[in-house]
């Protein structure tokens, strides 16, 4: 099949690995655009690290509805691939562009329009909310990017080229940290600036996605990236994606809810440290995620192929390898997470409190590990509901469980210890439900 890649032959390990680091490349250099913004705003204070935390808990929102066409075009092009079918993969690749870009332009429109109450939810004084306001307006005017360059990304993994995603998101970052310092200090534009630094590198991304697609590697022999929608793919589309949508939109709801009742008990300093911490925590999410979009990736070809002892291969070799890196991080936030917060927020105070977040929150990490590495494995059979499940039931157990751990005298520090916890009880529900499954789907 032209231009794609068939992994249903070859050397297991090594396709993983080809596979999945440039994956995880792409989500390093995607957490480094929030990273290198806070570490910029860091300098100006925390107030304007808890005004970029807000919004960034939305952005993260933002992507997970991204992952309708994400998730969408990694299972549908690369099922489509494995089966040999040249004609579904371009028409799904069209398909889920085009859904891409309706879906940006809606939620696009409808965070710029309500972004006054919804960052009033925080709470937050007023300075630190306007803010926080002005920063939303222009980064959701860019989720037109945001949500092409997702689509396209999906596309490229499930064909099983994912270093060309690799490659634009890292001149996007290479941009993004040149214009950080240029428009926050040079133009003093403060917090403002740092929100067009993102609008102006999200935009090179997508130009250099297209240029790829389009012109440079012209996938499949070519096909419209704009369509109208048919019912029987944009069904399948929605089947596959929006299950993994709601479970991260879901993840970021909670957090919403979260950052209010850190608010509550810890000020703009509590919001400050679970926003920062979270950015700092994806690098233990952002790389079991890669590893888990290259399994789901392997996984769907394998699996359309009937290549099931491949699949179970695939599956125990991405664990070992995840259970490592979540050793990894558990050593560094648990032991040095008070030097590594420090990094980005210098105050004292901000990275005591950060670092008490790391700490608690870096016992689940290879348990987070687990939930993510079994998700892809369930991605990669068409199977999105069960993840979807076990996310929505225990994160929303973590609202309950800090407002009670919170009352019971240990203040902020209980909803780190729900955020833990219920970490801990998803990696292994969700490793549990699998085992059941396991003869059933791969017989």
């Amino acid at each position: 099949m032209q231009g794609a890649k068939n992994l249903t032959q070859g050397p297991i390990t090594r396709q993983l690995f080809n596979l999945a680091l440039p994956i995880m490349g792409t989500s390093f250099i995607q957490m480094a655009y929030s990273l290198t913004d806070m570490a910029w705003v860091g300098r100006l204070g925390s107030e304007s690290v808890a005004a970029i935390g807000a919004v960034g808990i939305l952005t993260w929102m933002t992507n997970s509805i991204s992952l309708i066409t994400k998730v969408g075009s990694e299972v549908s092009v690369g099922q489509s691939i494995g089966a040999r079918d040249e004609q579904s993969a371009r028409t799904f690749a069209s398909h889920n562009l085009t859904l891409a870009l309706v879906i940006s332009l809606f939620w696009g429109l409808l965070l710029f329009s309500l972004a006054h109450p919804i960052i009033g939810l925080y709470k937050l004084d007023a300075a630190i909310s306007a803010q926080a306001v002005n920063y939303l307006r222009i980064v959701s005017s860019a989720f037109p990017f945001i949500f092409l360059a997702y689509a396209f990304t999906g596309i490229y993994n499930g064909a099983g080229m994912s270093k060309i995603p690799f490659y634009a998101t890292g001149c996007g970052l290479i941009f993004n940290m040149i214009l950080d310092p240029l428009f926050i200090f040079v133009f003093r534009w403060g917090v403002e600036g740092a929100a067009w630094a993102t609008w102006v590198s999200q935009g090179l991304v997508c130009l250099l996605l297209v240029y790829q697609m389009k012109v440079k590697n012209r996938l499949f022999g070519g096909f419209s990236f704009f369509t109208r929608l048919k019912g029987i793919y944009t069904l399948r589309i929605v089947k596959l994606g929006l299950p993994v949508a709601l479970l991260n939109t879901f993840f970021a709801i909670i957090n919403l809810l979260l950052g209010r009742t850190a608010s509550t008990y810890g000020g703009h300093i509590g919001l400050m440290a679970l926003t920062a911490g979270g950015q700092m925590e994806a690098i233990a999410w952002n790389t079991s995620q890669g590893f888990s979009t290259g399994l789901s990736a392997f996984v769907a070809q394998n699996y359309a192929a009937r290549e099931n002892k491949r699949v179970v291969s695939a599956y125990h070799t991405t664990l070992k390898m995840t259970a490592v890196f979540g050793l990894f991080c558990t050593i560094l936030f648990v032991f040095f997470g008070n030097a590594l917060f420090s990094l980005f927020v210098p105050e004292p105070e901000a990275y005591a409190a950060g670092g008490l977040f790391l700490r608690i929150d870096g016992y689940s990490m290879m348990f987070m590990m687990l939930e993510i590495t079994m998700q892809g494995l369930f991605y990669g059979t068409g199977r999105t509901v069960p993840p979807a499940v076990i996310s929505i039931t225990f994160n929303t157990l973590r609202i309950p469980l800090a407002i009670g751990l919170a009352a019971m005298g240990l203040g902020i520090e209980g909803v780190w210890w729900a955020i833990s916890i219920s970490s801990i009880l998803k990696g292994i529900v969700i490793f549990i439900w699998f085992r059941f499954l396991q003869k059933r789907i791969l017989i």
